[in-house]
């Protein structure tokens, strides 16, 4: 895996997301009730504090919780919440050395269709059946990983043409598109729910 990703807008983060299975993996994991560029950015602010240019499962995994955790508020903080994003990121560390040896990239690596690696990525902690599709549709898009059937198991994060979400943003204009139906969707709903659908 190294291709060049534009998910944090930033030069040196976005060379690892690309370069490193597990930074994407993390940085998907915190794209949650932050903005996409600071999400992202997350896991190469993790590496520089932990003293490195990668991060490696097997390191995070066997952190101590608290110290993890200070790592992450440390100004600026990697997150909103970094406490429970620092317990997150440990939980699903632990999971890819439980059962991948602590190798991310084996999650999606030799599976045989979209369906297998859907049910794949939704078992990691911290992965409902949205963010699996959505990364799901990431890999399929823009890191080559297009086992048969992939776009369906995507749902309609896997259209093609389509700007729905991280997985579809490959630089500033198209990121501009993904927020704008983003926000869309928000109001979509807001307007639903007031009206009692």
């Amino acid at each position: 895996m190294d291709v060049t990703l534009h998910l944090a807008q930033d030069p040196e983060a976005d060379a690892l997301l690309g370069r490193s299975p597990l930074a994407a993996l993390v940085g998907m994991l915190l794209d949650q009730q932050v903005p996409m560029e600071w999400a992202f950015k997350g896991p190469a602010t993790i590496a520089r504090r932990l003293g490195g240019d990668d991060l490696d499962a097997h390191e995070i995994a066997a952190h101590e919780p608290e110290a993890f955790a200070a790592l992450l508020s440390r100004k600026p903080a990697v997150h909103r919440y970094p406490g429970s994003m620092a317990k997150r990121i440990q939980q699903l560390c632990q999971y890819l050395v439980e059962h991948y040896d602590g190798d991310a990239e084996a999650v999606w690596k030799d599976v045989g269709t979209g369906k297998e690696l859907l049910k794949r990525l939704a078992e990691l902690p911290g992965f409902g059946k949205q963010k699996a599709q959505i990364f799901l549709a990431l890999l399929g898009k823009q890191l080559g990983v297009r086992p048969t059937g992939w776009r369906e198991a995507a749902g309609s994060y896997g259209d093609p043409d389509s700007f729905r979400s991280v997985a579809d943003i490959t630089g500033p204009e198209s990121l501009v598109k993904v927020r704008a139906h983003k926000q869309e969707m928000k109001a979509a709903a807001k307007a639903a729910k007031a009206s009692g659908t």
